[in-house]
């Protein structure tokens, strides 16, 4: 679970630029599932959000909504196919700004967050323990994560031929005390068919 390596990080960023320019077309019915998820964070007017591996940025004109004109919405992701893709999608409109970055070491000053959101993001840490670590970093305390797949892990596991597994980090049980550790409460925890939606809260330091 610490393997956190360059090796690692340009293993994803293979992976997701081989996948980036049907990435939307794969998956073309995900919306009202993001927009569900989104309005569970309880943003509000003003906040400020950050979409950590924001992919072709599905998630962020409905952040940008919840947050308003007045409120900050980033995209983060590590490769940079898919950050041209929010663009040919027509959603960097949505997002303050856009960012080439690494989720474990983000370019992004202590507390300025009140609120991540992240699609299927923490099965694709290289550390997840560093990548959340860095995201409470750069969160206020009682701010909000909210960890998000469109499909739950038996049904993710089905689509992709394979077995669930207790070891699975997104299991409930490897879930809490990985959050715990890395300075999040664990709040609320969905595993359907349907929807995956961990919410978390950071903290106090």
């Amino acid at each position: 679970m610490r393997h956190d390596s360059a090796d690692d990080r340009a293993a994803v960023r293979e992976f997701f630029t081989e996948r980036a320019a049907r990435w939307d077309t794969r998956f073309p019915d995900d919306g009202p599932a993001y927009a569900a998820a989104v309005a569970e964070m309880g943003l509000r007017p003003g906040d400020a959000v950050l979409d950590a591996g924001c992919g072709t940025g599905r998630a962020l004109p409905e952040l940008r909504s919840r947050v308003g004109a007045s409120g900050t919405v980033v995209g983060a992701d590590l490769t940079p196919a898919m950050l041209d893709e929010v663009v040919h999608a027509g959603r960097q409109s949505a997002a303050t700004t856009l960012l080439l970055a690494d989720v474990a070491r983000l370019p992004l000053r202590d507390g300025c967050l009140d609120a991540v959101f992240g699609a299927g993001l923490i099965s694709h840490l290289p550390g997840p323990d560093s990548g959340l670590s860095e995201l409470a970093r750069v969160v206020r305390p009682q701010g909000r994560l909210a960890l998000f797949h469109p499909l739950g892990r038996a049904a993710l596991a089905a689509r992709q031929g394979r077995q669930i597994t207790p070891q699975d980090i997104r299991a409930e049980p490897r879930l809490r005390p990985l959050l715990a550790a890395t300075g999040w409460r664990l709040l609320s925890y969905v595993d359907e068919d349907e929807r995956y939606l961990a919410l978390a809260e950071r903290e106090p330091v």
